[in-house]
């Protein structure tokens, strides 16, 4: 009996041994970054194209676009309203980064929903309205490239209990928040992305710029239809 308990403990140990093993080098295949650190950003995020230097390569689940990701941002899926897909139509992801600063959290935020319903003669009165919702103004900032239009604007938005402001003149306050309306020239396929950020930034820490963001705006990349769009 002694001979047998010996031997069953003898493989479960080997198997324990084998399966961390098997484990750490399943883990080792991915980049040391927060935006692998679990299986559900796997899903998304390919690990084997780092598009630029602190982004990698996202690909929705709809099939419809790709983007770049930062990479020291995670993907949320803690409830089903951080991420929500109906079918290649319709997807909403969040994405966090978190600082320590202070004994305190500087939490900085990514939204994406990309979308189908656009109406392309209603485009510029919908990017209009989207931004003058978060900031008030009238006109936004806008810039094309060869595939997309995209319409953006940034300010700094606070709030004290219920009310909201909005300081748009960058000269008395850096932006903790930045829109953007991304719409196909070629399609109904649209993105608003949306970043802001709460909390205090470090002094040595690297602020958001409106670079960055219209950086990340222009890295959407639509399919084409035909080619990729998995509805053909």
């Amino acid at each position: 009996m002694k001979k047998r308990t010996k031997t069953l403990s003898a493989i479960i140990t080997g198997a324990a041994i084998l399966i961390g093993g098997i484990w750490l080098i399943n883990e080792s295949r991915y980049p040391n970054v927060p935006a692998f650190d679990n299986h559900f950003p796997r899903e998304f995020l390919n690990k084997d194209k780092k598009v630029d230097d602190g982004f990698y390569e996202f690909r929705s689940k709809t099939g419809q676009y790709t983007m770049w990701f930062p990479e020291e941002y995670q993907l949320l899926h803690e409830n089903n309203q951080q991420y929500v897909r109906d079918g290649n139509f319709y997807e909403r992801w969040r994405a966090s980064s978190i600082k320590k600063y202070k004994g305190e959290n500087q939490i900085n935020n990514i939204q994406a929903t990309f979308s189908e319903a656009r109406k392309q003669e209603n485009e510029e009165f919908s990017a209009e309205s989207l931004l003058k919702r978060r900031f008030n103004v009238s006109k936004p900032e806008k810039l094309e490239t060869d595939e997309v239009r995209i319409y953006y604007q940034s300010a700094y938005i606070y709030f004290k209990g219920a009310e909201k402001y909005v300081i748009n003149d960058k000269s008395k306050h850096a932006p903790n928040t930045h829109v953007a309306y991304v719409a196909d020239k070629h399609s109904k396929k649209v993105i608003q992305l949306s970043f802001n950020s709460v909390g205090e930034r470090s002094g040595n820490s690297e602020a958001i710029t409106e670079e960055w963001f219209i950086k990340l705006c222009k890295s959407i990349n639509f399919n084409k239809p035909n080619n990729g769009d998995v509805r053909g």
